[in-house]
């Protein structure tokens, strides 16, 4: 079937932004993960999630949903029905950025362990798959590094073949991947054990090597916002504060949820 040349005048009309129409509705960059990255509460405080601080580098009008659940799998994420929970949310042109490994890599709880070259990545490929059908952009973020350093002060890893599997997977399905887990282990390095304990969830009654407190979530956070950058996932624009110190004041835990 011929077009007229009203129709293609009509279509080409259309097509041209209206002064004072949204182009597109504002983004939102969505996280599923573990308690490294989770939201805390009054009751957790000084304990942090990195994805409490990442808003701070983000421009205004790039929300950050943080979906990301204490003690959570890449599997069980998905086994108790969170991810289509967090996939009912997600519109065209968002983000999902999933970082998973912490505890799948739990060998001896079924419900949460994963194989890295085998279930986590099946397990992945569902968020992939997902964030793809609804017209976002997935994001993988190998998991961030513990705290722990040999005898002569050497920063370890601890996630054993889980980041390798997931740059391998990354690559394979063409998805952007920012390598959290490379820059926290060069960067605990860089701190040394001690000035590390500053940056983990160290109490005077805790001594936690995993999670982390307010400097240490913000370091995290900077990390991601860079490789957000580095990956061209965001644009400059998006980016703000990347070079600039951020108060750890900023940080605040809402009441503790009954829910």
């Amino acid at each position: 079937m011929s077009l007229t040349r009203r129709q293609v005048t009509s279509a080409a009309l259309a097509a041209v932004p209206v002064a004072g129409r949204s182009r597109r509705p504002p983004r939102t960059l969505h996280i599923a993960g573990d308690s490294t990255a989770a939201q805390k509460y009054a009751d957790a405080a000084p304990e942090t999630g990195w994805g409490m601080a990442l808003p701070f580098f983000l421009r205004k009008g790039l929300a950050v949903a943080n979906h990301a659940v204490n003690g959570r799998s890449s599997k069980s994420f998905v086994d108790e029905g969170r991810l289509d929970a967090v996939l009912a949310g997600v519109r065209r042109g968002d983000l999902l950025l999933v970082q998973f490994a912490h505890n799948d890599e739990k060998a001896a709880d079924p419900a949460r362990y994963t194989e890295p070259w085998t279930t986590y990545q099946r397990y992945l490929r569902l968020y992939i798959e997902g964030a793809r059908g609804r017209g976002a952009r997935p994001v993988l973020a190998t998991p961030v590094e513990r705290r722990r350093f040999d005898a002569d002060g050497g920063a370890l890893p601890t996630h054993g073949d889980y980041p390798a599997a997931m740059r391998a997977l990354a690559e394979a399905e063409r998805v952007a991947l920012l390598d959290t887990q490379a820059l926290s282990l060069a960067l605990w390095q860089r701190l040394g054990p001690e000035t590390t304990k500053t940056y983990f969830n160290w109490t005077g009654t805790e001594q936690d090597n995993t999670h982390f407190n307010p400097p240490g979530a913000i370091a995290v956070a900077r990390l991601v916002a860079q490789e957000l950058l580095r990956t061209r996932v965001l644009a400059r624009p998006d980016v703000v504060r990347l070079h600039e110190d951020v108060p750890t004041s900023w940080i605040t835990w809402p009441p503790a949820s009954d829910s």
